[in-house]
């Protein structure tokens, strides 16, 4: 079953690859998009009565919160130390969880679909894609991702079963990540793609990585013994590729 759903300002794509009853394939979509649309309504930061809005306006503390809104900004805590510094939720003056929020709301879909049974799906978030299983007994999944330049093309094909892949790029919403420690958007990179056991993380690393620039390409090695593989694109057209990547070709 595939269904594609408008929310969180992109297309999310559901597949559902499990041989199970239609009906139970539909009611696991219907949660799963009525997920997203609540982490949409509470997270976003274009919806005036949004959480992270009201938090913002000081209408709410932070006690005053749900919990996921709590344990995603502890988790934004870590990962700014992590990073030190370049993950940053107040990077742009106001507070915006984004770089971490869709990633993660998309992993505790898996999870949810997995545990639920579900064991063969792939949720693609404009650029944020988890899978699990396969589309089909004994095939992988493969994620192209996309040329930096050349829309119509992909720069490597990521293949393999239970995948976490984010992208962070420049060349959809233009230099829209700032680099914190500068004060400016980050520019030395095009694209930087993570891929890693939880979609969350992976997220937030990608953002990160394009926050340092140049600097982002030992820092995103350093990541292997974590899991966490990359892909990146320099400003100046140099590709570069961790020992771990699961590429399965790479594109002309």
């Amino acid at each position: 079953m595939r269904h594609v759903e408008q929310v969180m300002g992109t297309a999310v794509s559901i597949e559902l690859a499990d041989d199970l009853p239609t009906a139970t394939l539909a009611s696991l979509v219907d949660h799963t998009v009525a997920w997203l649309h609540e982490v949409d309504r509470r997270f976003s930061t274009y919806k005036d009565d949004s959480e992270v809005n009201r938090m913002q306006r000081g209408e709410l503390t932070v006690a005053d919160c749900s919990a996921d809104l709590r344990q995603v900004l502890i988790t934004c805590s870590d990962l700014w130390r992590e990073t030190e510094g370049y993950f940053d939720v107040h990077a742009t003056g106001r507070i915006d969880p984004s770089g971490y929020v869709k990633g993660w709301s998309v992993e505790v879909a898996s999870r949810w679909l997995a545990a639920n049974g579900s064991t063969n799906h792939c949720i693609n978030a404009g650029g944020d894609i988890r899978t699990r299983g396969g589309p089909a007994p004994g095939w992988e999944w493969r994620i192209g991702v996309r040329h930096p330049w050349k829309a119509d093309k992909v720069a490597w094909v990521i293949s393999g079963h239970d995948l976490a892949v984010a992208t962070s790029g420049v060349y959809e919403r233009g230099e829209h990540v700032i680099d914190p420690v500068r004060g400016r958007p980050a520019t030395d990179l095009r694209s930087v793609t993570v891929v890693g056991p939880d979609l969350g993380r992976a997220d937030a690393y990608a953002t990160a990585a394009m926050a340092m620039g140049d600097a982002g390409l030992r820092w995103l090695a350093g990541l292997d013994p974590a899991g966490y593989s990359s892909a990146t694109v320099a400003s100046d057209g140099k590709a570069f590729t961790s020992r771990r990547l699961p590429v399965a070709a790479l594109a002309a």
